[in-house]
């Protein structure tokens, strides 16, 4: 039995949360280092890079929220943390730098305003993803909150979904624009249309067993499967806990649903779930989502007449709390105080009406974090780095802003393209699902030891997920601006992923290369 497991028969994790107020009265060296792992459950971790410093990580299902939530939320990064707030790839917030003595308080203020921590951390059912503009978006096929919120509101506290064997992540949307990586998640359904007696029932198809950590980027697995509305809590429940009964308990690194559905099989774990739900399933239907994603940023028309929603582009989704705060201020004078989270680390100001919408746009924040951002910038992302994660083994934030900057310069007129940056193979910066992926690690060169990359490119969820391909190792990071103004222009999107019967470009190697040091590629890692 590996040691997590040892920890969570000695103890739910779900049990610690009454031992909270002791901690914060006898201080954080006095909590066991089983109790420290414990803690994930209630999302506070403490990180290595700050000792006797918690993280705070917020669940904010489909990333919905509003003023008075972000208000309080800044409010605590300012009164307990260092001010620094992260905007997830997983739609959440996190505050950093908190202290164990006033989580109590923390935690009084989060339920007085409707918001939770609850689960956020090791082998739970993680924040449930939506579509940020669900709801208002124009062209989607049905508003899947209600979906998100019922599962939410059902595995939370509920000894039930509290001792998995890993993390699970869960995706429902009914947009048709594949803003929420559905492929990368161990369940997600995605929007589908079925013809019912002439007439089309709208609900979902149901995708299984995505990942990016563990071993790399696993395509989730279609099961064949059409759900409705009223049926999506019931076969997310069953799918949920066909892995907590028969998912790998002793190798951490092994015991995602991926590798329950490659040992079952895709059509065994569908006779399974159907034994679990004593009925048999319907099969999958016509799928409706477009193959291009979106990051909803920019000014876009919502569904409720002279309404309009504004994204935000939050660079490398971090934010100070005071500019959070008068981010909140703009929604209740602006729009109706509601503040959504996009997976791109986007922020968006639904329900700006026509008239509101120019004042809106001259506001001196919107000029710090715009709704026009470049090609290089709007599609950047970036895990939290190692200045506040232990895994990571390079700061990435920082770097990611520098060597943007740097690219708007020199390929401003480049076409749209996604570049994300992750600190350490866990993939928290979904960088294998980006354009331009790349993952941080140390090399040595000559004397020294440097921060280094290697590069993907061409992967992509979607209707046609793709996985990424690795084309460079161990390219330092003083020189990667070089490096990227050679390998961008040959692998835009469109260059990636052309339509069959298209010639392909040749490998970008033939082309980069001579910019770069030989030994920057084959420098070994340390």
């Amino acid at each position: 039995m590996n040691k997590i497991e040892q920890i969570k028969l000695e103890k739910d994790g779900l049990d610690i949360k009454k031992d909270i107020r002791r901690f914060s009265e006898e201080g954080w060296e006095s909590i066991s280092e089983d109790d420290i792992q414990r803690l994930k459950w209630y999302g506070l971790f403490l990180r290595t890079p700050t000792p006797g410093h918690f993280m705070l990580r917020v669940r904010i299902p489909s990333g919905q929220t509003f003023s008075y939530q972000i208000k309080v939320l800044a409010q605590i990064a300012q009164g307990f943390g260092n001010g620094v707030i992260d905007i997830t790839t997983r739609q959440q917030i996190q505050i950093r730098h908190l202290k164990i003595e006033n989580i109590p308080e923390v935690f009084e203020l989060l339920e007085m305003n409707g918001l939770t921590s609850t689960q956020t951390g090791l082998d739970n059912v993680r924040n449930i993803m939506g579509c940020p503009v669900a709801g208002i978006h124009p062209g989607e096929l049905l508003n899947a909150s209600p979906q998100v919120l019922a599962l939410t509101q059902h595995i939370l506290d509920n000894r039930e979904f509290s001792n998995l064997p890993r993390k699970f992540n869960v995706a429902i949307t009914g947009c048709p624009d594949n803003c929420l990586h559905a492929e990368t998640q161990d369940l997600a359904l995605v929007p589908a249309s079925k013809d019912e007696k002439g007439e089309a029932l709208l609900g979902f198809n149901v995708l299984a067993g995505g990942k990016l950590g563990s071993g790399g980027y696993r395509i989730a697995s279609s099961l064949n499967v059409f759900v409705t509305p009223e049926e999506a809590l019931e076969v997310c429940s069953a799918v949920i806990l066909l892995f907590r009964d028969h998912g790998n308990r002793e190798n951490r690194s092994q015991n995602r649903l991926a590798f329950l559905l490659d040992e079952w099989g895709v059509d065994r774990f569908r006779s399974e779930l159907e034994k679990r739900l004593k009925r048999s399933l319907p099969s999958a239907a016509n799928e409706l989502r477009n193959v291009e994603s979106s990051e909803h940023i920019g000014i876009y028309r919502q569904k409720q007449p002279l309404m309009n929603y504004v994204g935000l582009k939050i660079p490398v989704g971090r934010i100070m709390g005071n500019k959070l705060e008068q981010l909140a201020e703009l929604a209740e004078r602006y729009g109706n105080g509601e503040i959504r989270i996009s997976p791109a680390q986007t922020l968006i100001l639904p329900n700006v009406s026509d008239k509101n919408l120019g004042d809106l746009l001259e506001e001196p924040l919107l000029k710090e974090l715009v709704y026009h951002p470049s090609s290089i910038m709007r599609g950047l992302v970036s895990c939290v780095g190692s200045d506040y994660c232990h895994l990571a083994v390079i700061e990435t934030k920082a770097r990611a802003l520098e060597v943007a900057s740097k690219l708007e310069e020199t390929l401003s007129e480049t076409a749209p393209i996604t570049m994300h940056w992750s600190g350490c193979p866990a993939g928290c910066g979904n960088h294998l699902v980006a354009d331009i992926g790349l993952l941080g690690k140390r090399i040595k060169r000559g004397d020294e030891v440097v921060d280094a990359v290697d590069i993907f490119v061409g992967g992509r969820a979607g209707p046609d997920p793709k996985l990424a391909v690795k084309i460079m190792e161990n390219v330092p990071c003083d020189i990667l601006p070089a490096v990227l103004e050679q390998v961008i222009p040959y692998h835009t999107r469109q260059k990636m992923h052309r339509k069959k019967g298209q010639k392909k470009r040749k490998k970008v190697e033939t082309i980069s290369k001579e910019n770069i040091q030989p030994e920057a590629l084959v420098s070994p890692e340390v």
